[in-house]
């Protein structure tokens, strides 16, 4: 079966494209348009692969996404295209809006067609990736079901909210067989780093400050991006229509104890060369408006139904995150090649 991976050039869509492609099972059709988060190093292994192609296009461009389903005449699609970063969310909405939302309209406006048409295979469904960020802020105690209520607090997760509830009207007014996901943050190799993880490992190797938001209290539920991408496979192939499934990492941990938790296997791997410790490089910076304190997400639907579980723990996860960037200075050398820089809070200029 084709697969259609909107946003497959991106931090969670290459993974899900790498490991559609190992499958065996099915063809990974990478459509996306490629802009500042998409690295063509992240797929560049795939090169030549049968279970992998490459299409460019936009989300919100409905020819474009016509000749993606004549083209490759997938039998399922896994949504991924978004705009994802808060803090660019806060400093420019409009980006937001428009790829999050109208891209995913024109999308379901695609599928919806393709099905009518009868060249759409049995079967056919379209899985659309969201985060946990869509219900708000937690206390100190409990988790994320699938029926938390909805309470954004940001322009980005308020936008991935619309195109969820977007999702479920089209599946009941049209017809179009879709499934709703919320993940937990993710983290793993080829991230872009505006996000917290490789903004840490990165900062660090070049002896940057360590920017953490307010008192580093801020508690997400940190999840693998291969363990999300097996995931988003197993909800594809035989996840219920019409049904959500949380996707989370059963990982909880505070932000300022993430960047310690770099800082030490940095500490043992990449010696400063003056000495000293790196977690010295941490640095409070202001908290961003709208700050929700704590996630944390109940993944026991789709351990029950469909059998998934993160195979990686934080430890195991975060070391193999700190190795690969270690490792593969060319992929961190395109980033900076691209004139981006690192820092929170300001969208690149």
């Amino acid at each position: 079966m084709n697969i259609l991976v909107t946003g497959g050039g991106g931090f969670i869509g290459s993974a899900l494209c790498r490991i559609i492609a190992r499958s065996g099972r099915h063809r990974a059709v990478n459509f996306d348009l490629m802009t500042y988060a998409a690295n063509p190093l992240s797929n560049a292994e795939l090169d030549g692969c049968d279970g992998y192609s490459f299409m460019r296009g936009d989300v919100r461009d409905a020819e474009a996404l016509a000749r993606a389903f004549d083209g490759c005449r997938p039998g399922g699609v896994i949504h991924l295209a978004a705009e994802s970063h808060v803090d660019r969310s806060i400093d420019g909405p409009r980006a937001f809006l428009d790829t999050n939302i109208m891209g995913t309209y024109q999308l379901l406006q695609s599928a919806r067609e393709y099905l009518d048409s009868g060249r759409a295979p049995d079967g056919f469904r379209l899985v659309h990736v969201s985060t946990d960020e869509v219900f708000g802020s937690l206390g100190p105690e409990g988790r994320f079901s699938e029926t938390a209520p909805y309470d954004p607090s940001s322009p980005y997760s308020a936008s991935k909210a619309a195109a969820d509830h977007l999702a479920r009207a089209w599946r009941r007014t049209y017809g179009v067989p879709t499934i709703v996901t919320n993940c937990s943050n993710n983290y793993g190799p080829r991230q872009f780093p505006e996000k917290l993880i490789p903004l840490v490992i990165l900062n660090a190797v070049e002896e940057l400050p360590l920017p953490v938001y307010g008192d580093g209290g801020n508690v997400r539920d940190w999840l693998y991006v291969e363990d999300h991408a097996r995931a988003l496979l197993a909800v594809l192939e035989s996840g219920a229509v019409g049904e959500s499934y949380n996707i989370g990492g059963g990982a909880e941990l505070a932000n300022i104890d993430v960047v310690l938790a770099i800082c030490r296997l940095l500490d043992a791997r990449r010696p400063r060369a003056g000495g000293g410790r790196h977690e010295d490089l941490a640095a409070f910076v202001p908290d961003r408006p709208g700050h929700d304190r704590r996630y944390a997400m109940d993944s026991r639907k789709i351990t029950a139904e469909l059998g998934w579980k993160p195979i990686e723990d934080f430890a195991s996860g975060m070391a193999k995150t700190v190795d690969w960037y270690l490792g593969n200075p060319d992929w961190c050398g395109a980033v900076a090649a691209d004139s981006y820089r690192r820092r929170l809070g300001k969208a690149k200029s």
